[in-house]
């Protein structure tokens, strides 16, 4: 694959990741707690994946999207440690929230993962920026 190509779907998926992003501050703004972290979750999902298309790597599971970029990005020291951290919370977040029938996401949970993942989302189209 070009790297034109490469680069045409990394913005597409960088796009995604920006409008969950926006999604999740809305729904947190609603109080609309639960939708606001699967929200979160996608926008740093779709942040990876925007990465990982410059390795022409995809995957349908969420696990070989997390895995490629952590072993690439994050213990190469492309990206901080800490996101590895903003990933599995945020990934812990959006399953108790989407398949616990009984899960209370708080305000302040919710709201700091959501910083988390504009964090995130920030760190990656810096990278992005500079390739």
């Amino acid at each position: 694959m070009s790297l034109e190509n490469k680069r045409a779907i990394s913005n597409v998926r960088l796009e995604k990741a920006e409008e969950c992003l926006a999604d999740a501050v809305l729904l947190l703004e609603r109080e609309s707690y639960k939708s606001a972290a699967n929200r979160a979750y996608y926008a740093v999902f779709h942040a990876m994946r925007a990465v990982l298309a410059y390795d022409g790597y995809d995957s349908k599971k969420h696990s070989g999207i997390i895995s490629e970029f952590r072993r690439l990005y994050i213990r190469t020291g492309t990206f901080e440690s800490k996101m590895s951290d903003t990933i599995r919370e945020l990934f812990d977040l959006r399953t108790d929230s989407d398949y616990d029938d009984f899960f209370i996401a708080s305000k302040a949970d919710v709201t700091a993962q959501v910083q988390n993942a504009g964090y995130f989302v920030g760190e990656v189209k810096n990278y992005l920026q500079k390739l």
